[in-house]
């Protein structure tokens, strides 16, 4: 079983995770920025996204970060908190919270801008984490954003993975590559290191074929080609390696082997967030002791729920919602 990952002794169900959360500012439909549509105000990153799926599921999550001591640092940490997260953020006073603009264009996203050089976040380092966060944790869930953001950033990362280390607590790492942070040789480096500190790791095929050096995949990736790039991803010194292949599913392999979970043919409407949410329904799992392909599976139930509203993070489901699903056309009242 996949289960005997989990430290004995522990009681399953807690993740920390490490990350910068943003002020996030969405057009409305066909709106354009420039011409002074209103636009609504919420929140996004990788991280909590994550932290708040693993909320509405009932699995205990904590969110480390630093933010400004502004009006959308305010903002972001009510709305975690909101969700039951438990929120862990230092709040600097001379340096602003980060800020994300997604356009719209007929209803679905079209251009995503980021302000976060010289961020709160971007000065995260290893005295804003209280070691006890990550050794009580079953889980430390980190991804590729954090180390891009800079060397403080990069150095809080290796704090954690070496307090999770010590503390026998599983490390889960996206690699969740973003271009406009650093290049790809910047990058490939630096997350094959801490891809092999990492006990599950997961990617999409462009991301895994970076950290290997292979040559991107052209025409759309294969369920073969995932499990090729998971083995791959393994070689790097990680447990289990997770490709995740959007509307095919996604493929997971450890040394037993692999597995496959298809995933359902849904009406996408916006698709941003939904590698957040995936990794959200499989550590779910994986914390309540189920197979690899257990978690897989839920994987892609996250992923597709979020996927059929918009917003990054709004559309995953609570553990009710998945366990007693309405009927198409019932209306509660």
């Amino acid at each position: 079983m996949f289960s005997t990952l989990l430290s004995p002794g522990r009681t399953p169900g807690s993740v920390v995770t490490l990350g910068e959360t943003m002020a996030l500012l969405t057009t409305p439909t066909g709106g354009r920025l420039r011409s002074g549509a209103g636009v609504p105000v919420g929140i996004g990153g990788a991280e909590s996204n994550v932290a708040i799926g693993l909320a509405r599921l009932g699995v205990r999550s904590t969110w480390i970060s630093r933010v400004g001591d502004d009006a959308f640092g305010a903002l972001v940490t009510r709305e975690i908190r909101g969700e039951g997260v438990h929120v862990a953020a230092h709040l600097d006073a001379e340096a602003p919270t980060g800020m994300m603009v997604k356009e719209l264009r007929d209803g679905r996203p079209w251009r995503v801008r980021y302000y976060r050089s010289n961020s709160a976040a971007s000065r995260l380092g290893p005295d804003d984490i209280d070691p006890r966060a990550i050794s009580d944790a079953d889980v430390l869930h980190l991804t590729g954003i954090t180390p891009a953001l800079g060397s403080e950033p990069l150095r809080a990362v290796e704090y954690a993975i070496e307090i999770a280390r010590r503390s026998g607590t599983l490390v889960s790492l996206d690699i969740n590559f973003r271009a406009t942070l650093w290049s790809a040789e910047q990058a490939a480096p630096v997350l094959a290191r801490i891809a092999g500190a990492a006990d599950i790791v997961f990617a999409g095929p462009e991301e895994a074929a970076l950290l290997l050096g292979w040559p991107p995949p052209t025409g759309g990736s294969t369920v073969e080609h995932g499990e090729e790039l998971a083995r791959g991803l393994i070689g790097l010194g990680p447990e289990t390696a997770v490709v995740k292949l959007g509307a095919l599913g996604a493929v997971g392999v450890t040394a037993e082997g692999a597995h496959y979970a298809p995933a359902r043919s849904i009406a996408v409407v916006d698709a941003v967030g939904a590698g957040d949410a995936f990794v959200a329904g499989y550590l779910s799992e994986l914390v309540a002791g189920a197979s690899l392909l257990d978690c897989l599976r839920m994987g892609n139930v996250l992923g597709g729920a979020v996927c059929q509203q918009p917003g990054d993070w709004e559309g995953l489901p609570t553990r009710a919602e998945l366990t007693h699903p309405l009927p198409a056309g019932d209306v509660v009242r």
